[in-house]
């Protein structure tokens, strides 16, 4: 007997998951200064500034100022002023409000994302199958909202629950976002749930830790791949091996 004769729902991660991001962060802030008239910002500079300026406010105002009841545009743009103060690039106040609103729209848009090919045909797949289909995503409201909807991945269609930590309050590598989609499924059991996932520390193992089965892909074939199946997780390169695996009798553990 297969695994997905005894699911109910199956849960998915989004980036790295299901859709990635286009190009280099560096692209953007380029366009964004080019715009106002100003040169490009050096790529490593800017890349390496944001990197820190997000962990700083990742950890001060966490889920995207969800408890501090931080407006989601004001916890992008401090994120955003220190990316560029981090790199060198100090710009007048009216200047930057020009720059950051190209940047934050570009972010709320299509723009920086492509979808995976096997993606949407999945989750379509998975509702064939009389299962449901929940999102399970370190992201805000725009991924919901604006991002998932213009890539053609819909709620109704394509997924019928999400459980996004902006709205939530809570984040990966927490359980209790699990928990919460359990709840959003109808209070299912968690052996009823499969997550997938691309992070052993942010999917699979809070998933696992809570009752729920769980399976990594790994689509840009990182190096921590071979460690994840040392750990006993299943590893698949992309969506249409995990529908292979999930109708097949190795898949009944």
């Amino acid at each position: 007997m297969s695994l997905l004769s005894k699911l109910r729902c199956i849960t998915v991660d989004v980036t790295g998951t299901l859709l990635a991001y286009k190009g280099e962060l560096g692209d953007y802030y380029c366009m964004a200064a080019k715009s106002v008239g100003l040169p490009c910002p050096d790529y490593q500079r800017v890349h390496e500034g944001f990197k820190y300026a997000y962990k700083d406010m990742a950890s001060k105002y966490p889920c995207f100022g969800h408890a501090a009841k931080m407006p989601n545009i004001v916890w992008w743009k401090a994120c955003v002023r220190d990316s560029f103060m981090r790199a060198g690039y100090h710009y007048d106040e009216e200047t930057f409000e020009k720059v950051f609103r190209r940047i934050y729209a570009s972010f709320g848009s299509s723009a920086p994302y492509s979808i995976f090919p096997d993606s949407q045909p999945f989750l379509r797949w998975v509702h064939e199958q009389g299962l449901k289909v929940g999102i399970i995503s370190n992201a805000e409201y725009r991924y919901r909202d604006v991002i998932l909807p213009a890539l053609g991945v819909n709620q109704g269609s394509d997924w019928d629950f999400g459980v996004f930590s902006g709205i939530e309050g809570v984040e990966k590598p927490d359980p209790r976002i699990y928990e919460i989609a359990l709840e959003r499924a109808g209070n299912m059991a968690p052996e009823e749930v499969l997550h997938i996932g691309d992070s052993m520390r942010k999917d699979y193992v809070p998933a696992t830790s809570i009752g729920m089965h769980a399976l990594l892909l790994d689509r840009f074939k990182t190096s921590d791949a071979e460690e994840w199946r040392k750990s006993g997780a299943v590893v698949l390169p992309d969506l249409e091996a995990a529908k292979e695996w999930l109708t097949s009798e190795k898949s009944s553990c």
